[in-house]
């Protein structure tokens, strides 16, 4: 099939991909660690039954198992002079099951580019370009390069195919991780643009995180794409890890409803990647032989409105739950006084499955040592699988620091923020450390909001693509002076805050307090996000405490004469949960948007207990 075909076969209709041809030789049987193209040769009849079963599924576009099919791929088995064969054997058992269209398969080399890494550039260039040949000698009418992490990988074995075979089509496809990136940083848009002028037939995002991912980068494709065919073949879900295998929680009618999508937003090419089978592939023809296109209006922007620079990145977790109205938990966390983070990495897991939305992981608090906070958050969000937030205190961080660590966040995936001025030093184990303070958390809240998230730092200086930080604020409802504390809130606000964490508080007055104080000095209602400080109090000598010796917290003398009677222990903590109950029953009548919870002496337990009742209290049923 020449390229010209190719196009005109398009025009005709969306054509139907296959699935993971891969996933399914391991489901059949073959070990994960195997030389899967091997299995062309030496279990043609394993290979052949995926493809005769995605065929029979609707397949129009069948892809040869032939993605790791190359010298470097290859040397490791041992087979580094089999290229030829088992491209040839692929190829052949794709055409035998009958599809109509074969796709030649060609996947990234899995070793890095120089400067990155130590294959060069021309070394690599040969290496598909091998693999393109013997793929078009065995007679693939397309080849698709797949699965691409690196755009600069992506460029040159298009450039290498395009040299080894001139006449045939190309899709090109790459995968994105978490942040809508490739795993070297490219964004769709840029992947687009460079596949566009690579002289490729058709781009598109294979793998990757799942179905919706897969639509969110489509679209960001679109415009860049130079009107090129789009694909999507996305994976089953993102992978998670049950019990040594990896799973992919996609149904066929999830990937279906997607497909529709992709339809919608003018993707020519669907089908699947990892995890998808046969069943996948016949929700999607079906979706493909009813669809009828859907006509999308484009608007343009009147010429003389400024146009303010945004990420393209999805909104966090807590961002959508903040915009979608659902009563939000997060706890606070400590980091260990150690390297090793395996009970905060339980602890966090343990307070998702209560229902946590986020975990805050404080920065030294206290000014006591700890482990890097974002080290913290990266290793919990990675092991926990729950999103944090990392508290990033200004106090001991110069403007230099302060922006590094800021990019050096990002680029980790943390992304939600809560500013603050931070415990002085001098209160904490080193009180003869530099203090430095040279922005206001007023002036930490600007800088990130209207510069790194609009592409520039501190000086102006564009830092690339624009940062996607969710930045929250701190308030003291029960604060001495509330209309100084509101004037400054407003600052906040008005610096970019998209939420507000408050001091604890144990009945609704003083919230009510600040936002009509907040209400006088701004002379508009209070209308981001407040998070309500809950401290579970757990015996009446605790409650006394911190009502008479902590700055910015007032207990009802009604709760202290309760917490009193209580007595100590088992029983004087289940009256302080209770208590914490009650209180946020009333705050979400009152209509905060969450709480924020502050576990006593490290008993994450017990903070778990207080967020599964606040999620059965707050969530409808």
């Amino acid at each position: 099939m020449d390229r010209d075909a190719f196009h005109t076969l398009l025009g005709g209709g969306a054509l139907v991909a296959d699935g993971g041809t891969g996933t399914s030789l391991i489901d059949a049987g073959t070990p994960p660690d195997a030389c899967l193209e091997l299995a062309n040769v030496d279990h043609a009849d394993r290979v052949l039954a995926v493809h005769e079963a995605f065929v029979a599924a609707g397949a129009v576009l069948v892809v040869a198992n032939t993605f790791g099919a190359n010298r470097v791929r290859l040397e490791p088995h041992g087979l580094a002079t089999r290229v030829d064969e088992l491209c040839a054997a692929g190829v052949r058992l794709a055409r035998e099951a009958g599809a109509r269209v074969v796709g030649g398969s060609m996947g990234p080399l899995g070793v890095r580019l120089a400067p990155y890494g130590r294959l060069r550039v021309g070394d690599a260039e040969e290496v598909y370009a091998e693999q393109a040949a013997a793929l078009a000698s065995a007679g693939a009418d397309v080849l698709v390069i797949e699965t691409q992490p690196d755009l600069r990988e992506l460029v040159v074995a298009v450039q290498a195919a395009r040299r080894a075979a001139p006449d045939l089509p190309i899709l090109a496809s790459a995968t994105f991780t978490r942040d809508d990136r490739t795993p070297l940083g490219d964004t769709p848009e840029a992947v687009a643009r460079a596949s566009a002028q690579a002289d490729v037939d058709a781009i598109g995002v294979n793998c990757g995180e799942g179905p919706a991912q897969a639509l969110r980068i489509l679209r960001a494709m679109r415009d860049a794409a130079n009107d090129l065919p789009l694909s999507a073949r996305p994976n089953a879900g993102g992978p998670a890890a049950v019990a040594g295998r990896l799973v992919y929680p996609a149904t066929p009618d999830y990937l279906a409803e997607l497909a529709r999508a992709f339809l919608d937003e003018g993707a020519t090419i669907v089908g699947g990647c990892c995890g998808t089978g046969a069943a996948h592939v016949a929700a999607v023809a079906a979706v493909v032989r009813e669809h009828r296109p859907r006509v999308r209006v484009v608007t343009t922007p009147p010429t003389d409105v400024d146009v303010v620079t945004t990420t393209s990145l999805p909104p966090t977790r807590l961002a959508e739950a903040l915009d979608g109205g659902r009563f939000v938990i997060t706890v606070e966390m400590e980091p260990p006084h150690s390297f090793d983070a395996a009970s905060l990495v339980a602890a966090a897991t343990t307070l998702r499955d209560a229902g946590a939305t986020a975990v805050d992981v404080a920065d030294s608090p206290m000014a006591k040592m700890r482990m890097s906070a974002w080290a913290a958050c990266r290793l919990i969000e990675e092991q926990a699988d729950v999103e944090t937030v990392l508290h990033f205190p200004t106090r001991g961080r110069n403007l230099l620091r302060l922006q590094g660590d800021l990019l050096g966040a990002h680029a980790l995936g943390i992304r939600n923020l809560f500013v603050c001025v931070g415990d002085p030093v001098a209160i904490g184990d080193f009180p003869h450390a530099m203090n430095d303070v040279d922005v206001t958390a007023t002036g930490l809240l600007r800088l990130i909001s209207e510069g790194f998230n609009a592409g520039v730092d501190r000086s102006g200086a564009p830092i690339g693509e624009p940062t996607g930080f969710v930045v929250g604020a701190a308030a003291s409802p029960a604060a001495p002076d509330l209309e100084r504390e509101a004037r400054l809130l407003v600052r906040k606000v008005d610096a970019g805050a998209r939420f507000v964490l408050t001091q604890p508080v144990y009945d609704v007055a003083p919230i009510e307090a600040l936002r009509r104080s907040y209400e006088a000095a701004a002379g508009r209602p209070l209308d981001i996000a407040v998070l309500a400080g809950v401290l579970p109090l757990v015996s009446g000598r605790h409650a006394t405490f911190l009502h008479n010796e902590v700055p910015g917290i007032s207990i009802p003398g009604s709760l202290r004469t309760r917490m009193d009677r209580a007595g100590d222990g088992e029983a004087a903590w289940r009256e302080g949960a209770a208590a914490a109950a009650d209180l946020v029953a009333s705050l979400h009548a009152s209509g905060v948007a969450g709480i924020y919870v502050m576990p006593q002496f490290g008993r994450y337990d017990r903070a778990a207990e207080v967020v599964e009742e606040a999620r059965r209290r707050t969530d409808p049923a």
